[in-house]
């Protein structure tokens, strides 16, 4: 029977992409991605040659009756997001779920995360740790879940973009300034840069920047 994998691919460097992950995307028929252009470079850099169908976030309920037509006729499909695991604030929940529902069978083939990356630099943080993803943009609901999320004394990752890093940072520093956070910048590429220390010790070095680029993940340390 005809399967779906979900491919981890590399949050970064290109070197730490898995031999399991070149053999499914070598081997698979069809190649889906959420954004084909972005996994076309990494597919090019293997030299690797497939067909390739789109599935994104605005159309994964059209692409994955697409997919699920391509596993029908007996095709293997191989489903990669930009970077990382698919799934982990990314598409590919949805279209995992519907071709499972389809009775397909869904084959996970583990690979980097930048939640699972920072998280293993971080130190100790807590028995319990929850991934909370990207909080709302709208200040006053990112500040109300903040606290919740700071009240439950339990360690956490969040992501968020270099434009409103500042912004989190503060936030965090506002409601409990010695707490610890983690920021992990730009994971496993030429820039990569962890910083560590209290709240109000990493907001304020990052107040003082010019200018901040790349992907970014936070780690609040519990109790």
């Amino acid at each position: 029977m005809s399967v779906l994998y979900i491919v981890g691919t590399p949050i970064g460097n290109l070197g730490d992409i898995t031999f399991r992950a070149l053999e499914t995307l070598k081997n698979a028929d069809v190649v889906a991605a959420e954004d084909t252009r972005h996994t076309l470079e990494l597919l090019t850099h293997f030299e690797i040659r497939k067909p390739m169908i789109s599935c994104h976030a605005q159309n994964e309920d059209s692409a994955a009756e697409k997919i699920i037509a391509l596993l029908k006729d007996g095709k293997n499909v191989a489903y990669a997001s930009d970077a990382g695991m698919p799934g982990i604030s990314d598409p590919g929940a949805i279209l995992a779920k519907k071709v499972r529902d389809a009775g397909f069978t869904v084959t996970p083939i583990p690979g980097p995360s930048a939640f699972a990356t920072l998280v293993s630099v971080a130190g100790p943080g807590g028995k319990t740790l929850v991934f909370e993803g990207f909080l709302s943009p709208s200040p006053g609901k990112r500040r109300k879940r903040l606290r919740e999320l700071l009240e439950m004394k339990k360690a956490f990752i969040l992501y968020e973009s270099p434009f409103r890093i500042v912004k989190l940072l503060s936030d965090i520093a506002d409601i409990e300034s010695e707490r610890r956070i983690v920021v992990g910048r730009e994971l496993t590429k030429i820039h990569e840069e962890i910083t560590d220390g209290t709240a109000v010790q990493v907001r304020d070095e990052y107040a003082q920047r010019q200018s901040i680029k790349g992907e970014i993940a936070v780690f609040v340390a519990g109790f």
